[in-house]
């Protein structure tokens, strides 16, 4: 099966890419890792809500109890949605194959 990015002829699954392609797009994600800050940041409040203000306004403690499992599935959220974003910025970024560039004038 080709590589969804690079169409280069290696075993992977359908859709997948192949393992160059997977270290470019690590060496390049790199350059954004205080994204997993917003994530935390996001699953914080998430927590501090759920289980700390909810239970004050008297929702049952069960729900306090469960904050953690918000808190995580909101971290684990969001980072899912910034992955899918950067890998559509790496791939719209990519510069194309010589193939396709303009012949010099």
């Amino acid at each position: 099966m080709a590589c969804a990015r690079c169409e280069a002829e290696v075993e992977t699954k359908p859709g997948k890419w192949c393992a160059d392609c997977e270290v470019a797009y690590d060496t390049w994600v790199r350059r954004h890792a205080a994204d997993i800050v917003w994530a935390v940041l996001g699953g914080g409040f998430v927590l501090a809500g759920v289980g700390m203000v909810l239970p004050l306004l008297g929702v049952e403690w069960i729900v306090g109890a469960s904050a953690a499992f918000f808190g995580w599935g909101t971290i684990y959220g969001i980072y899912r949605i910034n992955r899918r974003r950067r890998r559509k910025q790496f791939l719209a970024g990519a510069p194309l194959p010589r193939a396709y560039l303009p012949a010099p004038r």
